[in-house]
């Protein structure tokens, strides 16, 4: 199909690209005191304070609830210190949100953080500092975080910018609306994510995929106006391990000839948050340097309708030589999914792990903050669970129960891309997926929502990173140099 896609506007990716005031600024003398404190602890911390401040904490009713904070004067009416509130049971160890929260409700000023901090407790202070930075302001201008913070430890800065960094991009490639963040627009991303990190990348754009093989990618996207891509960057020494990450970049999903319902459609903007992640979780990876041959491969399309638009009882062929019955077009993260990783399993990595917003089962079965994942490396899974808990990062593993696998029989085909049991749609697209990697010894596959359903301490509404703390932090663990 001819492309007619026409070059991003500079400024989307100038904006993706910014340069943001740091959250964080040098110790000085002048830097407020802060003080977490819990409630239960709270009562006998204020009895030991001077008598302004035990009447003022008394005629405020402040009591060190979760996420509250109470400015104490000083005896010129000036800010002399701040109780941030960790509610009941929610020790310095907990979470980052607390500090998120904390951020966005103090003023102008220079602030640290007088506690003992341990060294997990100080990471997620400055973590959720960072995180509550983020603002998403190409289309509309929001005030700016103006607290900053004197990082506990400030040897945690560069992992602590890394996975911010990455974070955010990710939250604005997909809060990013499709006119301005398509195929197109996200092989520029990439291309310039490569550029800045010193990464070889190619791009198979149009009828070239077909001509390489590619025969989902391009049939799932041949009825949008700009081009089908799959995007493949490499980085690191290539006698390193290697580690793949795939990521599904439907950038927008009408439901194809199945289309969607409206009020489903809405928030398709976010159907290529799995590339979002993986650029973003990539980001993090080549910016602290982390000793792995690193992969990234995006299938990106748009899921259109036109008069060439692939239909329910079609057939493929894909890259791997399975044929592949259409059950379902608006199943079409899968299909694009399944071409790009045949080709990562060529590869062999010792690692490979997918991030894709697939089913809206993921989502009836663990609701939108806990993506499931999917693996049968128990070890994989368990050191997942362990830095889940450790990073507030939540993911959950559901089984590649095998019967399912049934499920996805075609009578004319190798398999169909549906099921037609209303049930356990999320194991029988990750069933799915599995007849795509066979080579690798370890490989996880995330259901990601990629979205924040609603307003929050250091996690606005919109476009969300889910597992991505809890994958850099297991990435750390096995190969940081």
């Amino acid at each position: 199909m001819p492309s007619t896609e026409t070059q991003p506007a500079a400024s989307t990716l100038d904006f993706i690209f910014r340069d943001l005031p740091s959250p964080f600024g040098p110790s000085s003398d002048d830097a407020i005191p802060v003080w977490p404190i819990d409630q239960e602890s709270y009562p006998d911390w204020v009895a030991q304070q001077e008598p302004l401040w035990q009447k003022w904490a008394s005629s405020s009713d402040f009591t060190a609830a979760k996420n509250t904070i109470l400015l104490l004067p000083d005896t010129q009416g000036e800010i002399a210190g701040v109780i941030l509130g960790l509610g009941q049971n929610n020790g310095l160890e907990a979470d980052p949100w607390p500090y998120a929260s904390l951020a966005k409700k103090l003023p102008a000023g220079l602030y640290y953080i007088d506690a003992p901090l341990s060294e997990q407790a100080a990471f997620h202070a400055g973590l959720g500092w960072a995180l509550s930075s983020y603002r998403f302001t190409h289309y509309k201008e929001n005030d700016p975080q103006k607290a900053r913070l004197v990082l506990p430890r400030p040897e945690q800065a560069e992992n602590i910018l890394a996975l911010a960094a990455g974070t955010q991009l990710t939250r604005d490639l997909v809060n990013l609306p499709t006119e301005d963040m398509g195929p197109d627009t996200l092989g520029d991303v990439s291309e310039h994510i490569a550029a800045e990190y010193g990464a070889q990348i190619t791009q198979i754009i149009g009828d070239d995929l077909l001509a390489a093989g590619y025969r989902t990618i391009h049939t799932v996207g041949r009825a949008a106006a700009k081009a089908s891509r799959l995007i493949d960057i490499t980085w690191g020494r290539s006698d390193a391990p290697k580690v793949t990450l795939v990521g599904k970049g439907v950038c927008f999903d009408t439901g194809g000839l199945d289309l969607k319902p409206s009020s489903a459609m809405r928030n398709m903007k976010k159907d290529m948050g799995g590339a979002a992640h993986v650029l973003g979780l990539a980001t993090a990876i080549m910016r602290t340097g982390l000793d792995i041959r690193l992969r990234v491969l995006i299938p990106a399309v748009e899921n259109n309708i036109s008069g060439n638009a692939f239909r329910p009882g079609d057939i493929i062929r894909t890259y791997k030589g399975l044929t592949v019955e259409i059950g379902n077009t608006d199943a079409e993260g899968r299909l694009i999914l399944c071409d790009a990783l045949t080709l990562a399993d060529e590869e062999q990595p010792e690692l490979m792990l997918d991030f894709a917003t697939l089913t809206g089962a993921a989502r009836v079965a663990l609701g939108a903050d806990i993506p499931p994942f999917f693996t049968d490396d128990h070890q994989l899974a368990a050191d997942l669970a362990n830095h889940a808990a450790a990073q507030a990062d939540p993911v959950w593993r559901l089984p590649l129960y095998g019967p399912y696998a049934e499920q996805l029989d075609s009578p004319i085909a190798d398999l169909c891309n549906v099921s037609d049991s209303s049930f356990a749609g999320a194991i029988t697209a990750a069933l799915y997926l599995k007849n795509f990697v066979e080579k690798t010894p370890s490989w996880v596959h995330f259901d990601v929502f990629a979205w924040n359903m609603a307003d929050r301490p250091g996690r606005p509404k919109g476009g969300e990173a889910m597992g991505l703390r809890s994958v850099y932090a297991l990435l750390c663990e096995r190969y940081k140099s």
